[in-house]
């Protein structure tokens, strides 16, 4: 068998040759600003309706609103790949404002259409969607008009939608600029190198203690000289936010982001009451791997460094081969997607200056293709990181059948798709180690996934959820912004950290993203609950991917507590339901703290 060759670059030039300079993508837009100019006139003149007879309209509007969507998402996705993979491109910076204009006028005509659509007479609205043109849409048509009602005016709220284009989502795009301009000097074996935030982040996995810990303190030095710019953009996208929702006498920081996940507060409050009575193991685990490696606590900059020799780097390649391998073994849609996503160039993997730090994947809905990037180093948790942005992917293939208006599914059911992925890895190497240190590393980075997710994530939770309280106060310092993360970290590591990340709030992208509020909970929510389906996948073997992927077409037409219910006959407002998966982690716990056991 012939060795692949799969391309470590992405292949943009499908959607619009040339790049942030494309004559095509310059077409392309002008079109949607036409589709957009007759939606307006269109949704104008809507009226509120008044009988079932309405709904042949009603459907044409959704086809309207379908077409100039998918064709300013298409342009979006591309335009975000273009600055991810060169923060310079200022061709793709000025891209990225104009379709933030687009979005926001958008935005003003789905008000519009949602307060049309609010006012109708109870019983008139019954009627229209049982027709034959509605009922496809109930789910959603019955969520847009559950939202308007808990909004102001139309006018207010597109006064607001259009202030947000050079207030509120502008600070966001400052943020990644500002992240994208910083240059890191290190020496590693010997060289000087400038590194960008993304490939020092990287070095938080070496397998040297001396680079981890240099890497660590430069980058922690350069928050520090930046924080009062990063403590400004942060107060000023938390004051936005909190004077929007004062005017709209929302009272809860989490009203929105609950919302917009389709999740209950009992379903959180449900999921972080398990996870906290639960974190023993995982402190255990900690202090352990403190001992593996030489020191008396854990730092910051040891939580992600390898334990072993055996934790062997994987080119690009071995950890596509090694990915398309497991992922057979769960089904052959997964594998014969993601291997079409490797030979046609969807990632964007190279290990080079300039590009965005993180990972994501990105879907462009008319070619009904996904764009993968990240930064790819070698480590297994690279390698994670890949499956989970492939199982991103999917979710998008996933839903291709599926209407346009039923594939705007929630954040957390999202993220269960890709760890769900990441998952089928990371078990299936554990099972197949050939040797006990191989054993042990593997079992190590499968814990830090749930360290991560479990600790990590509830830090940043925690963090969030009081800085927006204290920010309802006024500005909040960048010194009480270290004071908050410090204490968050220290709480939601069981008091297992020695050195913390105090500007760990400055350096992490998800408190900037305008578009999706507390951008961290979802992240545990889908991680557990991708937990149960797995259960259910290993019980019933290859056969389950067809009720996979009926589960994933079901992502965006019901709560994730009816979704939950009918798919894996759960409760999810009861932490019953959560530990059973947070079990699952602790026996992972377990075997490692077995097999690393010196003592006995």
């Amino acid at each position: 068998m012939l060795k692949q060759n799969y391309p470590i670059v992405w292949d943009l030039e499908r959607f619009f040759r040339g790049g942030s300079s494309s004559s095509e993508l310059r077409e392309h837009l002008d079109k949607v600003k036409e589709k957009l100019g007759k939606f307006e006139i269109n949704v104008k003149e809507i009226v509120v309706p008044a009988s079932a007879q309405e709904s042949n309209q009603i459907r044409q509007i959704i086809e309207e609103l379908k077409d100039v969507a998918v064709h300013l998402a298409e342009a979006g996705a591309v335009i975000g790949c273009y600055l991810a993979q060169d923060t310079t491109d200022k061709k793709a910076t000025l891209l990225q404002g104009e379709v933030g204009s687009l979005y926001a006028r958008l935005s003003s005509l789905m008000i519009t259409i949602q307060q049309a659509l609010s006012k109708t007479e109870s019983t008139v609205w019954e009627e229209l969607l049982n027709t034959d043109e509605l009922t496809p849409f109930k789910f959603i048509l019955n969520e847009w008009r559950e939202q308007a009602s808990k909004m102001l005016s139309e006018k207010e709220e597109d006064l607001i939608t259009t202030l947000e284009v050079d207030g509120y989502d502008a600070w966001g795009q400052l943020y990644n600029m500002l992240v994208g301009d910083i240059h890191i000097k290190m020496t590693i074996d010997g060289e000087e190198r400038i590194l960008s935030v993304g490939q020092a982040d990287n070095l938080s996995s070496s397998d040297n203690a001396e680079i981890r810990k240099n890497s660590f303190e430069a980058l922690e030095s350069v928050w520090t000289e930046k924080e009062e710019v990063f403590a400004k953009t942060l107060n000023h996208l938390a004051g936005f936010r909190l004077a929007t929702y004062k005017k709209r006498g929302w009272e809860s920081v989490l009203e929105e982001p609950l919302a917009i996940n389709r999740m209950k507060q009992d379903t959180l409050d449900a999921m972080w009451g398990a996870i906290s009575k639960n974190k023993a193991p995982f402190v255990e685990y900690l202090n352990r791997k403190s001992e593996m490696l030489g020191e008396k606590a854990m730092h910051w900059y040891n939580l992600d460094a390898p334990i072993s020799a055996s934790t062997e780097k994987m080119e690009f390649q071995q950890g596509a081969e090694f990915i398309l391998k497991h992922f057979k073994e769960f089904g052959p849609k997964l594998e014969a997607f993601s291997r079409n996503a490797f030979e046609n160039g969807w990632i964007e993997a190279e290990d080079r200056p300039n590009k965005r730090p993180g990972g994501f994947c990105t879907g462009m809905p008319v070619s009904e293709e996904s764009r993968i990037f990240m930064t790819y180093s070698g480590s297994m948790s690279n390698v994670s990181t890949l499956a989970h942005e492939l199982g991103h992917a999917f979710h998008s293939y996933a839903l291709r059948p599926v209407h346009w208006m039923n594939r705007r599914y929630a954040m957390g059911v999202a993220e269960t798709a890709s760890t769900f992925a990441e998952m089928i890895v990371a078990d299936a190497s554990v099972r197949e180690a050939k040797s006990k240190e191989e054993k042990i590393a593997l079992l190590e980075d499968k814990i830090q996934r749930s360290v991560a997710f479990f600790m990590n994530i509830h830090a940043r939770f925690l963090f969030e959820t009081r800085f927006y309280e204290e920010r309802k106060d006024g500005i909040v310092s960048a010194n009480r912004l270290n004071e908050l993360m410090e204490e968050a970290q220290r709480e939601a590591y069981g008091d297992a950290l020695d050195t913390v990340h105090p500007h760990f709030w400055a350096s992490k992208l998800h408190f900037y993203i305008t578009g999706v509020p507390f951008y961290n909970f979802p992240y545990t929510f889908g991680y557990l609950f991708s937990l149960s389906i797995y259960s259910k996948a290993k019980e019933e073997g290859s056969g389950f991917e067809e009720k996979y992927i009926a589960l994933l077409q079901d992502t965006a037409v019901m709560s994730v507590e009816d979704l939950a219910m009918k798919h894996l006959q759960e409760d999810i407002t009861k932490e019953a339901f959560w530990k059973k998966g947070i079990d699952l982690c602790i026996q992972d716990v377990e075997e490692f703290l077995q097999l690393t056991n010196t003592k006995g």
